[in-house]
C-alpha cells in the first residue's frame, strides 16, 4: 500500500470516528467537563465497537453519551439488527453497567431507499467531494426518513458542508434537508 493510500485510509477512518462520536462528550445543556480516564477509555471502546458493527452503513448514524457506567445510544438506523447489535456490543464493554438504547429504526419505504442511493451518488460521486468516499466508514452520514433528509458527520471546510447540502437538495422527491455536518478545523 502506497504512502498516499495509507494516509487516505487513516484520514477517512479519523473522520468516521469523529462522526460517530460527536456527541460522546457531555450534552450541550451541561458544561463540558473533562472525562475521567475510565470514561475516556469507555468512549474509545464504545466508538470502536460501534464502527465494527457488520451492517453499519453510510445510511445509519449512531451517536452515544457516556455518563458514569451508563451509555446512552441515540441515532437512526435502517435495520433493526443494527439497533440490537449496537446495544449488545456496548453491553460487553468493560465498565459499562447500563445501556439505554434510544436508536430509532427507520421505516422501510421504497422511495426512501431510492432517495438514499441517489443521495449517495450525488454526494460521494461529485468530483469535489470524492475525497470523503475513501475508506470503509464514510464521514458523511445520509439519513432519509419519509422524504426528509438529515446529514450528519464531519467535513473539512464550510464550503464542503455547503456543497453537500446543495447536492442533497438537487434530488427529486426530497422534502427537506437538515445539514448537521460539523466542520473540522485542520
Amino acid at each position: 500500500m502506497t504512502r498516499k493510500w495509507k494516509f487516505l485510509v487513516v484520514y477517512s477512518f479519523a473522520f468516521a470516528l469523529l462522526a460517530i462520536g460527536q456527541r460522546a462528550q457531555s450534552s450541550p445543556a451541561q458544561p463540558a467537563s473533562p472525562a475521567s480516564p475510565a470514561q475516556a477509555r469507555i468512549q474509545k471502546e464504545v466508538r470502536h465497537e460501534l464502527l465494527m458493527l457488520p451492517y453499519f452503513t453510510v445510511f445509519d448514524n449512531i451517536a452515544f453519551q457516556v455518563n458514569g457506567d451508563t451509555v446512552t445510544l441515540i441515532g437512526d438506523v435502517t435495520q433493526p439488527v443494527i439497533k440490537s447489535g449496537a446495544e449488545n456490543v456496548v453491553k460487553h464493554v468493560e465498565g459499562v453497567e447500563h445501556v439505554v438504547n434510544e436508536i430509532n429504526v427507520l421505516p422501510p419505504a421504497p422511495m426512501d431507499s431510492q432517495s438514499r442511493v441517489a443521495l449517495y451518488r450525488a454526494i460521494y460521486g461529485f468530483p469535489a467531494l470524492e475525497k470523503y468516499a475513501m475508506g470503509v466508514q464514510k464521514p458523511i452520514r445520509i439519513i432519509v426518513d419519509m422524504g426528509k433528509v438529515t446529514l450528519e458527520g464531519a467535513v473539512d471546510t464550510q464550503a464542503d458542508k455547503d456543497m453537500v447540502g446543495l447536492r442533497a437538495n438537487t434530488i427529486p422527491g426530497i422534502f427537506s434537508v437538515t445539514n448537521n455536518l460539523q466542520v473540522v478545523q485542520q
